[in-house]
């Protein structure tokens, strides 16, 4: 299996809308899949204007996903209940991530993709220490696969979910930077 990702463009607005229709996507993913709403919600990204990264995510050449990923620093008012719970270090990075066809769920493949991420991630962001993702408690399928992938839990507590059906819970997961052959601990 081969996974690859690319930035989002423009292009790929229809595709990515028609995943944010999804009932198991848009569950945890509250957002407006309209047209129009996808471009005011992704637009900036594929124009530069965001610090972050929307990243399609494809398996063997398939688009299957997409995967958010950005330092926190970056967004400090989106992240600032976040810190609240846990202690972020300074150039952490943060993910978020979907699979969009329902039928790729369950199979391994956003452990997978999570895996994958953050190894990247270690090159893409050279000064990150860690990568620290909250999950709403109820996504039980989203942060067993940051477990699988060899996250551990680091904290909880109430942050506003995506969704506002879900109780405010969330679980805080944390992956530190291997440490690297020969450097002094």
């Amino acid at each position: 299996m081969q996974i690859t990702w690319r930035p989002l463009t423009e292009a790929d607005f229809p595709l990515l809308a028609d995943w944010l229709s999804r009932p198991h996507v848009h569950r945890y993913w509250h957002h407006d899949h309209s047209p129009e709403g996808v471009a005011r919600d992704f637009g900036p990204g594929t124009r530069g204007e965001e610090a972050g990264e929307d990243l399609l995510v494809s398996v063997d050449g398939r688009p299957i996903g997409l995967v958010q990923r950005s330092r926190i620093d970056d967004y400090a008012e989106d992240f600032e209940k976040l810190r609240a719970i846990v202690d972020v270090p300074p150039g952490a990075v943060t993910i978020d991530y979907f699979i969009g066809d329902p039928a790729l769920t369950g199979r391994g493949l956003g452990t997978a993709i999570i895996r994958a991420v953050v190894a990247d991630t270690w090159s893409a962001y050279p000064a990150a220490p860690a990568v620290v993702v909250g999950v709403v408690a109820g996504n039980v399928a989203s942060w067993r696969a940051l477990e699988k992938a060899g996250f551990r839990r680091v904290g909880e507590g109430d942050m506003e979910p995506d969704n506002p059906v879900d109780p405010p819970l969330h679980f805080v997961s944390r992956i530190d930077r291997p440490a690297q052959p020969g450097a002094s601990q």
